[in-house]
């Protein structure tokens, strides 16, 4: 059985969303990804643009500015949530991560 969308997400939705505090447009969120992960993260315009697509549909994001072709977005209250979920998620894992290894080193 498949999981249901936006369950959890990739590093590349997370940092999109991330980058999405404040008004940001494509290209701006293709440059501040790599500039905010060390170079770890990058993420496609094909990436990108289908993620941005999907955000809005689902509203974790909405457009605030068209100017020609340049489109500005921003989170949402319900992406600010789905975000601290995954964020809590992962923290838990990084727990879990100590948790074992930590037994380990005193075993």
């Amino acid at each position: 059985m498949p999981r249901p969308k936006f369950q959890t997400l990739t590093e590349q939705m997370f940092y999109v969303l991330l980058c999405l505090k404040e008004d940001m447009c494509g290209m701006d969120i293709l440059d501040r990804v790599p500039a905010m992960t060390q170079g770890r993260v990058h993420v496609g315009s094909g990436t990108l643009y289908n993620l941005l697509e999907q955000f809005l549909q689902m509203e974790f994001i909405r457009e605030t500015g068209a100017y020609g072709r340049k489109r500005t977005y921003r989170l949402t209250r319900h992406g600010e949530y789905l975000l601290q979920k995954e964020y809590e998620r992962i923290c838990a894992q990084a727990q879990d991560y100590r948790a074992v290894f930590a037994k380990e080193e005193a075993e």
